[in-house]
């Protein structure tokens, strides 16, 4: 990983995350269950590795530090858990752009906590971000989708999302700086694997009996947005200001929109089109502003 830029990793994480809400939306387990399995098998293919390699950074983690993961680990599962749940409600392209409403969040935190400079362009930059998800949020309601009944839920689910993404974002930006990636991120999801089977069992969902189709959706969602989407993030931000890493996984809602096209005939309409443009002007603005200083 040493090898490679910083945004070229973003980027390919970005790819990544796309997938998911299509995973999800293949999957007909319980969201809890889906998202349980997917986090379950992301440690499970991370944590030998990470055992191996860095068993002294494992005894080395203070106190302090596991319980900041282990919360991270909680904030995580209820993302995973709102988000999820969210696309029984809404469209995907809905869904994912409001739960990457967090940059906003983030870039407040960011200053009161980690003393991250915010300048003028990022925040115009956000703004602008922003402004585009909100255009895509409410087009199911402007168009009489299929989801103008409970579009407005599934909104609140994935706004839900979106808040506990920030968390998630900022302390991992705080963890990184001192904890190493392996190490970092199998506390993380060990505590959000914990977190998701708890809900599930306390609802009464079904941890078995399911086909091999959902297995390999389990699998595949740990592989690609899992290893190769949130973990190369974790990985971004110990090389990264978060409000960079935050405002740029707002292209997921644009790569997420296009495979909904494609693969669930989700046609999305032209305040859809519109807010995707708008959002990835966001980005380029508040990258451009990070990297200039200005």
């Amino acid at each position: 990983m040493a090898r490679i830029s910083p945004p070229v990793a973003l980027a390919l994480s970005i790819l990544a995350l796309s997938t998911s809400a299509i995973l999800v939306r293949w999957s007909g387990a319980p969201s809890v269950v889906v998202a349980f399995y997917r986090v379950l098998f992301t440690l499970l293919l991370l944590s030998p590795l990470a055992l191996v390699r860095h068993r002294a950074e494992f005894r080395s983690l203070s106190t302090r530090d596991g319980a900041v993961a282990t919360v991270t680990g909680v904030a995580l599962a209820i993302h995973f858990a709102a988000w999820f749940e969210s696309l029984n409600w809404t469209s995907v392209a809905a869904s994912v752009t409001l739960v990457q409403t967090q940059p906003v969040f983030v870039a407040v935190g960011a200053y009161l906590l980690l003393d991250e400079r915010v300048t003028v362009r990022t925040v115009g930059g956000i703004v602008l971000a922003m402004a585009g998800a909100a255009v895509m949020s409410v087009s199911d309601l402007l168009a009489g989708t299929a989801f103008a009944g409970t579009a407005l839920y599934g909104n609140a689910l994935a706004l839900l999302g979106g808040v506990m993404a920030a968390c998630y974002v900022l302390a991992g930006r705080s963890l990184r700086q001192r904890v190493a990636l392996l190490p970092y991120v199998s506390v993380v999801y060990g505590a959000c694997t914990c977190t998701l089977l708890l809900v599930a069992l306390a609802g009464g969902d079904p941890l078995t009996g399911y086909p091999a189709r959902e297995w390999v959706l389990f699998l595949g969602m740990a592989i690609g947005p899992g290893v190769f989407g949130h973990t190369v993030v974790n990985w971004a931000l110990a090389h990264v200001d978060s409000s960079v890493v935050s405002v740029s996984l707002l292209g997921e809602p644009v790569g997420a929109t296009l495979l909904a096209l494609l693969l669930l005939a989700e046609v999305p309409g032209g305040a859809t089109v519109l807010g995707g443009a708008v959002v990835l002007a966001g980005i380029v603005v508040t990258a451009r502003a990070q990297r200039l200083g200005t």
